[in-house]
């Protein structure tokens, strides 16, 4: 990535914290990985000052860990961690979809029934990151036509605990996931498009508890080790 010398040191923080949150969020930096204080400044072309801050910041974020006079490291969250994240991404997406139902026609009705007609064609042809790309879409779309900013950032703070783009990845591995979850995907919708917020909800809720139980298994075959 090129230098940054000339730029605000506002534009320097903020561009290494969403840079390195990036490469977290997107499986780039590995959980576990040590983020090197020095490489980062001379990759940015900044002082390490700026650096350390943004480790500051995205240790409060749940996303690295700082270990005195050991280093900086990628956090890998346990077992337990997940399903605690999981259990509280079904309550916010559960009580998203009942608040979608509730608002009815908004663009995202629109943009929610092209993800599906997408996601059927990824499905079909067994295209496993396109269809990994639409899950993710699907879920913000859920979120955002909910129309609740303080709901929203929660679930975003979440998401990036989680490091989603690399998790879904591996439940979509397990047999048969992809066609189920499609398939979840469009009954939440249809309950969403006859306005059952309570039916949207429980539904929804129970499509994340699925997506729990394929993830833990593929990282079960991934890792046996316990954690």
């Amino acid at each position: 990535m090129a230098g940054v010398n000339g730029a605000s040191t506002g534009s320097i923080q903020g561009r290494l914290i969403a840079e390195i949150r990036r490469r977290i969020i997107d499986g780039e930096a590995a959980p576990g990985t040590s983020l090197s204080e020095l490489a980062l400044a001379e990759e940015f072309g900044v002082s390490r000052t700026p650096v350390r801050e943004t480790f500051k910041q995205l240790q409060t974020e749940g996303l690295v860990e700082i270990r005195p006079r050991v280093g900086t490291f990628v956090t890998a969250p346990s077992r337990r961690e997940i399903t605690e994240l999981f259990e509280m991404k079904e309550l916010l997406e559960g009580a998203a979809a009942r608040l979608l139902a509730q608002r009815g026609q908004v663009p995202e009705i629109d943009q929610l029934k092209e993800n599906l007609r997408q996601a059927d064609l990824a499905v079909d042809a067994d295209d496993r990151q396109r269809y990994a790309e639409l899950v993710e879409e699907f879920h913000d779309l859920i979120i955002v036509g909910a129309d609740n900013r303080k709901l929203e950032a929660h679930y975003r703070t979440l998401m990036n605990q989680l490091a989603y783009s690399r998790l879904v990845t591996t439940s979509l591995k397990q047999p048969g996931r992809p066609h189920q979850s499609d398939r979840e995907h469009h009954h939440v919708l249809e309950l969403i498009l006859s306005k059952d917020g309570d039916s949207a909800e429980q539904v929804m809720r129970e499509h994340v508890r699925a997506s729990r139980r394929a993830l833990l298994a593929g990282l079960r075959t991934e890792d046996p080790e316990p954690r």
